[in-house]
C-alpha cells in the first residue's frame, strides 16, 4: 500500500500533539530518575505484548477501535499506528586495558549514566481506498527488526571513559481494517480497526518477567485516522438517528474521539487513554512533562528545586528527563506565571463575548456583587463543637460487617456519577488501607486493588483509590 500523503500529515498535526502525550504519559515521571520507585514499573498504557505470552500474565497482543463514518465518494483512509519500541539500554565503563566492563553508574560532570529503557516511536503509516475496506477488508502486516547501537561516551575533556549500548528486539505485528455499510436514512459504514502483536516470541518458563516481553512489545499503541472526504460519528455524542449503531460498536482496550483541527470530524483519534472529542494541549503549557495528570506548574517548581545529585542523575537517566530539568531551571518567570491558573470557561463571558452571552439579560450577563454571593452563617467546619475533636472509628458498619484497616471487600463503584476509571474496577477484589473521615462527616475507604503489581509503590507514596462504603461490599474474611 502506498504511504499517506503530506496532506494527511498536515490534517493530523493537531491531533498528534494530544497523541503524543498519549504515546508518552508515564514514560518517566517525576522526579524523573531511574532509581525512584515510580519509574521501576513502566509502561501501563496501551502495551500489546506478544501472543504466546499474553494470556499467562492477564495482558493483551490486540487492540480493537470500532466507530462510525460517512465517506464521500471515492474518499481514501489514512492511518497511522503509532507506538514505543523499547530498547533496553546498558551502562560500560572503559578499563585500563582498554576493555569494557558493565557498570551500574557512570559517573560525569553533568549527568549519572545508569541502566534504562528507552523508547523509540514508531508509525506505520497507509492510505487505503474506503471502497477496498469492505467485505473481508485488507490485512497491514509490518515488522521492526532487531538492531545493537553502541554510543561513545566522553567526559568533559573529550576523553573515552565508556560507552551505552542499545539493544532492540524484533518486533511484528499488522492492522487489519474492515468495513461495513448499515442500513438506515443516511450511508455510514462501520469501521473496524484491529492492531495485534504477533511477535513469534515465546517466554523460556513461567517465572519469565515482564521485562522480557517488553522490549517484543507495541507500547502506548493508538491510531490516527482520516478521511479525505466525509467525516467520522462522535461516539460520545452521536446524531439521534445513529445512537443504536454507535452502542452497537465494540472497542477493546482504547476509545476513539474525534480530533480534528478546528472542531471538524475528519481525522480520529483511538487512544489508550480515555478523552473526550476535540482534545487538546494546554496553551499555557511549556513543554512536555510525560505526566498528564499532574499540573505543569507543580511539576516544574518541585523539579526545579531537586539537589544537583539529583538533576544529574535525571540528565543520565534519559535525554527525555534531560530535557524537562532544562526546561524547569531556564524558564522565565513570566511563562512560569502563566501556568498559574486558567479558567477558560470565564474567558467566553469577559468583554463581548459571543453572540450566545451578548443577548442574555443584563442581570444574567453581569458579575453579582460582593453582597449577592451566598456565605453561610458558620464556616464548613466549627472548632468550636463540642464533638470537633473526638477520635474518630478506625472501623466502620458495613452490611452489619466491621470493616477496617486490612479488611478485604468487593468494590461495587457506579451508584452515582463516577470516574471511569472507577468502573473499570467494579466487583475487583480489594484490601482496605486506610479509614478515613472528612470534617463534614463523611467516610471514605482508601484501598489497593489485589493484584496490582504497583500496590507496594502506591502503599509507599501514600496514593490509594478511595470509595465511599456503599461502593463497596464486605467479603467473607473480612
Amino acid at each position: 500500500m502506498p504511504p499517506a500523503t503530506t496532506a494527511g500529515d498536515t490534517r493530523f498535526a493537531t491531533a498528534r500533539q494530544v497523541a503524543d502525550a498519549v504515546l508518552f504519559e508515564g514514560y518517566v515521571l517525576y522526579p524523573y530518575r531511574a532509581s525512584a520507585a515510580k519509574n521501576r514499573l513502566r509502561w501501563q498504557f496501551g502495551v500489546l505484548v506478544p501472543p504466546a505470552w499474553a494470556p499467562r500474565h492477564e495482558e493483551h497482543s490486540f487492540q480493537q477501535t470500532e466507530l462510525l463514518m460517512e465517506p464521500r465518494g471515492a474518499a481514501a483512509l489514512a492511518l497511522e499506528l503509532r507506538f514505543l519500541h523499547a530498547q533496553r539500554r546498558t551502562v560500560q565503563r572503559l578499563r585500563s586495558d582498554g576493555s569494557f566492563t558493565a557498570t551500574d553508574e557512570l559517573h560525569l560532570e553533568d549527568r549519572v549514566l545508569v541502566p534504562w529503557d528507552e523508547g523509540t516511536e514508531e508509525r506505520v503509516v497507509h492510505e487505503v481506498p474506503v471502497a477496498e475496506l469492505c467485505g473481508a477488508g485488507i490485512v497491514l502486516p509490518f515488522s521492526r527488526p532487531a538492531r545493537e547501537d553502541t554510543e561513545e561516551v566522553v567526559d568533559a575533556d573529550g576523553r573515552t571513559v565508556g560507552r551505552l549500548v542499545r539493544r532492540t528486539e524484533r518486533v511484528s505485528g499488522l492492522v487489519r481494517l474492515r468495513a461495513t455499510e448499515l442500513d438506515g436514512p443516511y450511508r455510514v459504514l462501520r469501521l473496524t480497526a484491529v492492531v495485534e502483536n504477533t511477535s513469534p516470541w515465546t517466554p523460556e518458563g513461567e517465572g519469565d518477567a515482564r521485562e522480557s516481553a517488553l522490549p517484543r512489545s507495541l507500547v502506548a499503541a493508538h491510531l490516527l485516522l482520516g478521511l479525505d472526504a466525509g467525516s467520522f460519528l462522535s461516539m460520545t455524542d452521536p446524531p439521534e438517528w445513529a445512537r443504536a449503531a454507535v452502542a452497537g460498536c465494540v472497542n477493546l482496550r482504547t476509545w476513539p474521539v474525534l480530533a480534528g483541527d478546528g472542531g471538524r470530524a475528519d481525522v480520529v483519534l483511538s487512544s489508550p487513554i480515555i478523552l473526550e472529542d476535540h482534545p487538546a494541549i494546554a496553551p499555557e503549557s511549556a513543554g512536555a512533562m510525560y505526566d498528564a495528570l499532574e499540573i505543569d506548574e507543580i511539576l516544574t517548581l518541585r523539579t526545579a528545586v531537586l539537589t544537583d545529585r539529583e538533576k544529574r542523575e535525571a540528565r543520565g537517566t534519559d535525554p527525555r528527563a534531560a530535557a524537562v530539568i532544562d526546561l524547569a531551571e531556564s524558564m522565565p518567570p513570566e511563562v512560569l506565571e502563566r501556568l498559574h491558573g486558567a479558567v477558560r470557561a470565564l474567558r467566553e463571558v469577559t468583554g463581548e463575548g459571543p453572540p450566545e452571552i451578548r443577548d442574555l439579560p443584563p442581570e444574567i450577563r453581569e458579575v453579582p456583587s460582593e453582597e449577592a454571593v451566598f456565605r453561610p452563617d458558620a464556616p464548613w467546619w466549627d472548632p468550636a463543637r463540642p464533638d470537633a475533636l473526638d477520635p474518630v472509628p478506625d472501623r466502620i458498619t458495613i452490611d452489619g460487617v466491621a470493616v477496617g484497616v486490612g479488611s478485604r471487600v468487593l468494590l461495587r463503584p457506579g451508584l452515582r456519577p463516577t470516574d471511569a476509571q472507577d468502573l473499570f474496577l467494579r466487583d475487583r477484589p480489594a484490601l482496605v488501607e486506610a479509614v478515613l473521615h472528612d470534617v463534614d462527616g463523611g467516610v471514605h475507604l482508601a484501598v489497593t486493588v489485589e493484584g496490582d503489581p504497583g500496590a507496594d509503590i502506591r502503599r509507599e507514596q501514600g496514593r490509594f483509590l478511595y470509595f465511599q462504603p456503599d461502593e463497596v461490599a464486605p467479603l467473607e474474611d473480612a
